[in-house]
């Protein structure tokens, strides 16, 4: 499963299956994304039950037929890829073998057969076919400051449990068993449900007290509501701030023309080709020719001896 050498067929699917510079692997990854949307189509009508009784026998045709599409895709990446371990194990290869494995479930577990919708994972391909590598970077962005945050965002809610535990304590000290508040976890289930503004109505407080209290609950809600977003918003500026600064300290202009240049792997400007100098450096001089050699003096001829 090591990295191996390639013959020319298997160079030949891979620049299809795996790249999107050439036409044809273009064309293949949005034949590919039109076939999971329509195996995801097919799954949700056949959980509406009018239409599983109606075309019940239809529906798994097809998903057989998208089933064995989806294998043979997935053997001949393992097929053509120069490195088998590195695809079979990265977040593409576990996809795409996730997203056959509850087709041959459903035979032994047919409870697993809904579990096919995680073939929406796949359109993750969309970002490599419309070049929206930008989008992956941002995605990665909100990961790192959701990571960062994670700390204050645990001391938050464990602030909000607390609260919440408070509220729910008082409730049912206040109304009791009489007023739908049976015991100590209902009432903090009713303090976090009014805490966080959602208010089922399945249990509401009846005495004058118990109602202020739930005000209280409820402004307490409104103020702490936006406390995890003021967080991530902060570490989301602090990442974009170092973003753009790093930007800042790559881009280079070119000493002939002056244009900018952003990409930290060029070399040379982009419009009239003149050497760039390294991101974070000063422009290098050019060197400088060495100096023509100095003419050899004239050597005068010797005057004749006289006789």
């Amino acid at each position: 499963m090591s990295y191996h050498e390639q013959t020319p067929r298997q160079l030949k699917f891979y620049s299809i299956i795996f790249g999107t510079e050439t036409r044809a692997g273009r064309w293949f990854d949005l034949w590919l994304i039109a076939i999971i949307l329509a195996s995801v189509v097919v799954i949700m009508l056949d959980s509406i039950a009018s239409l599983d009784e109606t075309y019940g026998n239809l529906f798994l045709y097809m998903e057989w037929v998208f089933t064995i599409l989806f294998t043979l895709e997935y053997m001949t990446r393992i097929w053509c890829t120069p490195n088998r371990r590195a695809y079979i194990f990265s977040l593409y290869g576990v996809v795409d073998l996730l997203a056959l494995l509850p087709t041959y479930l459903s035979l032994l577990i047919p409870q697993a057969a809904p579990l096919l919708i995680i073939r929406l994972l796949r359109i993750l391909r969309v970002f490599r076919v419309l070049r929206l590598l930008s989008l992956l970077s941002e995605a990665n962005e909100l990961a790192g400051a959701l990571q960062r945050s994670g700390r204050k965002i645990f001391v938050f809610f464990s602030l909000v449990i607390i609260i919440a535990t408070i509220f729910g304590s008082l409730l049912y000290v206040i109304e009791g068993p009489e007023n739908g508040f049976n015991d100590i976890p209902t009432s903090v289930y009713w303090a976090i449900v009014t805490i966080t503004t959602v208010g089922y109505g399945d249990v509401t407080p009846v005495t004058t007290i118990g109602r202020a209290v739930a005000a209280a609950g409820m402004l307490v809600g409104y103020a702490i509501i936006a406390v995890p977003t003021g967080i991530i918003t902060a570490e989301l500026t602090g990442a974009q701030r170092i973003r753009k600064m790093r930007e800042m300290l790559e881009a280079r202009n070119c000493t002939t023309c002056s244009a900018v240049e952003h990409d930290p792997h060029a070399h040379y400007c982009r419009f009239c080709g003149t050497g760039l100098p390294r991101p974070g450096h000063a422009p290098e001089p050019e060197p400088e020719p060495d100096p023509a050699p100095a003419p050899a003096p004239e050597s005068k001829p010797e005057p004749e001896p006289k006789s």
